[in-house]
């Protein structure tokens, strides 16, 4: 092992050395463990030193305690020790970013060549002795290679963090596969939510065999304080604030009143004018866009800050950085701050218990109530955590209306008390104190058969793993279901065996005793039931293309979009304007309102090539049933950006999107991806690779976190050349990643220019004469000009003289010429109109200043002619 850091060295330097070959002593091993330690100014509390006490005497152990009492250092000793006997440890968290968050952490601690990583988007090092990854991942590893008989599955330690979503419904089954098929593994469970975990101590004795410690403390670095309270919010806030109890997270269940509560609170003096100097000194020359961003920098600049899964992961990380700097006073948020938001919050004020699941609007359960509560109290900041509840606003106003009656007999009669709204959830202090008081419910099975279960345990190789049969009985019988569960599992895996053997997957043979048993008759594609598990089928859908046809390019986009997770705002979103737009058309044609209402139903979001891909889908799957249990759906999102000659800003205000932009920019973020890793080279033609790298720098463009990690991870660091010092993304600091400017990918840059020449001839095609006056009017192309310039063209050809469909986009209506006069800082660009005879005889020109368009940011051009040619 090597190691640069005197952190990475001081860890590795602290294992004991190996004495003939002999595992090491285990209280020398915790003394290694406890002095590196202490040389980092980390005193170990006694829950730690407990669990630590027991992983190095080989125990399982089950690590409940509070948030914020040191699971993750507990977590880093399990991997030390595991390194130290020469052993292979899995980290595994429930999210991508929770993943590569701990790869960073621990490539830092035990150096990159120490440590892996696989998501299904990105495979790093995945050889390495310490390995990061979702638990679908390791489930899905456990499935192939584990099993009671297994001679080694390359698994010695597993450390599952988050372990409380064994009991989430739809992914529980990945936090309960290893626990059953890993029976040699070393297992450290860990939630500060658990309940009563009896049932797992005692099914992991009887499995394994191996004691089972479980380490429990409700004792908190930061002890809590908990209260209700019936007082406005602004005043509770302003309170809290003035007694130095900030900063505050103000909770709420949707990400729509986060962003209304931040906007609320601006007429609320929360910052003194020296504290909104701090905040406008350490914001420098950071960028908000237009959109969410020019909103947040009010927020901020006021020193209210807001969080949630919907924003731009820089906004995110600004906010962070201010509220960690002791900047903002209040955060406005979602609850997502209950799975491992970066932010050091004081007080935990949550404006409701009631929270819709999907399905109906409830109550909290006490685990979700306690994962939001453990975030208040700052360890090495505070002497105690505050987590205050809202009483409903109904009861609140009740409650001043008793205040202004006093004691006047007859002001209180005539007052009329407001009651909660029909049909909502209700709570009260009584619902709180339950809350309060109640542990975490059990955590409860939710295993699942699918079709890409019962085929990895098929590719199991007999020699290794022993009968997949016998392997299959192991995994029905021994489940923690209900035994009416158990027996629809049953039922359903001999419904996929039925289906592999009619496909001719599998087949029936002789096990040489007398028996029968089951095996593939083909080889499973690599990585099938990983996080892109319809890639494959992309690849095989793009052979149904044509290269040569005009929609090649976005052709081969709608196939990749039909894979990926559905952006669901972003889909509603498009309906909305859809059905805005037929509720208008409707109306011109005299539909009356139940007409038209009923009309509506079948107006979706747009869905490219969905009759081809279906029925191509349909026939894939006969032959390939790993994917029976997925579903495909068509999309247009980056399609439609491209048909549209939309930008990302204006694809969002199109769209409505601005309080969830950080939606729109992951999934375009995972098409580049798949469309870089899974565009076969029979369909990379020119115009297709112009599209990915036009993609890719939009995304770079609104934020280039997500692809600068994603480029880290699939080029990790070399430990002699990063010393993971000063301003380098792996030791935490938040270093934002110098923008190149726009003209500096020539390839994307030309998409770019393309595109903004499109938009005009799509504004020329509905003579939409004032928007482009808007676009060129310092250039002296203002409405009336381009009425004048294209009045004749529409007159000799009619209403649809110019066209705006795949023939319109053709490369050979389009003309760049870089450099003009000798200056090749300028380039001149002609898109000749496509009309209905074909002359092709008419043409917008322009000229492009590049220098412009860098400090822009976008596409700077100068329109000079509008004419027949």
């Amino acid at each position: 092992m090597t190691s640069t850091t005197p952190y990475q060295i001081s860890l590795l330097d602290h294992i004991p050395p190996a004495v003939g070959g002999a595992a090491p002593d285990p209280d020398e091993l915790f003394q290694g463990f406890a002095s590196w330690a202490q040389d980092k100014g980390l005193n170990l509390y006694p829950a730690q030193e407990e669990a630590l006490i027991e992983l190095v005497s080989g125990s399982h152990v089950i690590l409940s305690t509070p948030t914020g009492s040191g699971k993750s250092l507990v977590a880093t000793g399990a991997h030390y020790v595991a390194m130290a006997e020469g052993k292979r440890s899995f980290y595994t968290a429930p999210l991508k970013a929770l993943v590569s968050e701990k790869f960073f952490a621990l490539v830092e601690v035990f150096g990159s060549e120490n440590v892996g990583m696989m998501t299904g988007d990105s495979s790093v090092n995945p050889t390495a002795p310490i390995i990061c990854c979702t638990a679908e991942i390791l489930a899905n590893i456990a499935l192939r290679t584990g099993g009671v008989d297994a001679e080694d599955p390359g698994v010695d330690q597993v450390v599952m963090d988050e372990f409380h979503f064994y009991a989430d419904p739809q992914r529980g089954w990945a936090w309960q596969v290893p626990l059953l098929e890993l029976p040699k593994a070393q297992f450290l469970l860990m939630s500060a939510t658990l309940g009563d975990t009896e049932m797992f101590r005692t099914d992991l004795e009887e499995r394994t065999g191996r004691t089972v410690a479980e380490v429990t403390s409700v004792d908190r670095p930061v002890p809590l304080s908990f209260s209700y309270v019936v007082e406005p919010l602004g005043e509770v806030i302003e309170d809290l604030v003035h007694t130095h109890r900030a900063p505050v997270y103000v909770v709420h269940f949707t990400q729509k009143d986060a962003v209304d509560r931040a906007q609320s609170l601006l007429s609320t003096n929360l910052a003194s004018k020296e504290e909104k100097a701090a905040i406008v000194e350490e914001l420098g020359d950071f960028r908000f866009t237009s959109g969410f961003g020019k909103s947040l920098s009010k927020y901020l600049r006021a020193g209210i800050g807001v969080h949630h899964a919907g924003m731009l992961p820089k906004y995110r990380r600004v906010v962070e950085r201010l509220t960690q700097k002791g900047l903002l006073k209040v955060v406005c948020g979602t609850d997502t701050l209950g799975v491992g938001i970066n932010v050091p919050i004081r007080t935990v004020l949550l404006t409701s218990v009631v929270k819709f699941d999907g399905e109906r609007m409830r109550h909290l359960t006490a685990r979700e109530f306690h994962q939001i509560a453990g975030r208040a109290g700052r360890a090495g900041y505070d002497t105690m955590g505050d987590v205050i509840v809202m009483a409903p606003e109904h009861v609140i106003e009740n409650r001043k209306l008793l205040e202004r009656a006093g004691d006047d007999p007859k002001k209180l009669k005539k007052i009329v008390r407001k009651k909660a709204p029909a049909g909502a959830v209700n709570w009260t202090d009584k619902t709180f104190e339950r809350l309060r008081d109640a542990d975490p419910e059990p955590l409860t099975s939710h295993f699942t058969v699918s079709h890409a279960l019962v085929l990895n345990v098929l590719a199991r190789s007999t020699k290794a793993s022993g009968d997949p049969v016998s392997a299959m009985r192991h995994l029905l019988t021994a489940n923690h279901d209900s035994e009416q569960n158990k027996a629809a599992h049953v039922r359903q895996v001999f419904r996929i065996y039925r289906s592999l053997r009619q496909a001719g997957i599998v087949e029936k043979v002789s096990d040489g005793k007398g028996g029968y048993t089951v095996r593939l008759t083909v080889d499973l594609p690599r990585d099938f039931a990983l996080n892109q598990p319809l890639s494959p089928f992309a690849l095989a859908a793009q052979d149904l293309l044509d290269p040569d046809s005009p929609t090649h390019a976005l052709d081969v986009v709608s196939v990749i979009e039909a894979t990926l997770d559905d952006p669901r705002q972003v889909l509603y979103g498009q309906q909305r304007a859809a059905r805005g737009e037929a509720i208008g058309a409707l109306k011109a044609e005299g539909y009356d309102y139940e007409e038209r209402m009923a009309a509506l139903e079948d107006v979706s979001w747009p869905k490219p090539l969905e009759e081809l891909l279906t029925a191509a889908f349909e026939t894939y799957k006969k032959t390939n049933p790993w994917v029976a249990d997925q579903e495909l759906s068509p999309k247009s999102v980056v399609r439609d950006m491209v048909e549209r000659a939309m930008t990302f800003a204006e694809f969002v205000s199109k769209y409505q999107l601005d309080r969830t932009e950080g939606v729109v920019l992951r999934y375009l973020a995972d098409a580049y991806r798949t469309l870089r890793q899974t565009v076969s080279t029979e369909h990379k033609t020119e115009e297709v690779e112009d599209l990915v790298e036009w993609l890719g720098e939009l995304v770079r463009g609104v934020d280039s976190s997500l692809l600068d990690e994603w480029e880290r991870l699939s080029n990790p660091v070399d430990d002699d050349a990063d010393t993971l010092t000063g301003d380098s993304p792996l030791n935490g600091t938040s270093v934002e990643a110098p923008v190149r400017p726009v003209t500096g990918n020539v390839r994307a840059f030309r998409v770019l220019l393309r595109n903004a020449m499109f938009k005009r001839v799509e504004l020329a095609s509905r003579e939409a004469y004032s928007t482009l006056g808007s676009l060129d009017g310092a250039d002296g192309w203002d409405a009336d000009a381009w009425a004048d310039a294209l009045d004749p063209m529409f007159e000799h050809y009619g209403d649809d003289a110019i066209g705006f469909g795949p023939q319109a986009r053709s490369p050979k209506l389009l003309t760049i010429t870089e450099g003009v006069d000798g200056n090749p800082r300028f380039w001149s660009v002609r898109q000749v109109l496509d009309d209905p005879d074909g002359d092709h005889d008419w043409a917008i020109t322009a000229t492009v200043d590049l220098d412009a368009s860098d400090e822009a940011g976008e596409v700077v051009l100068h329109v000079t002619d509008v004419a027949a040619m």
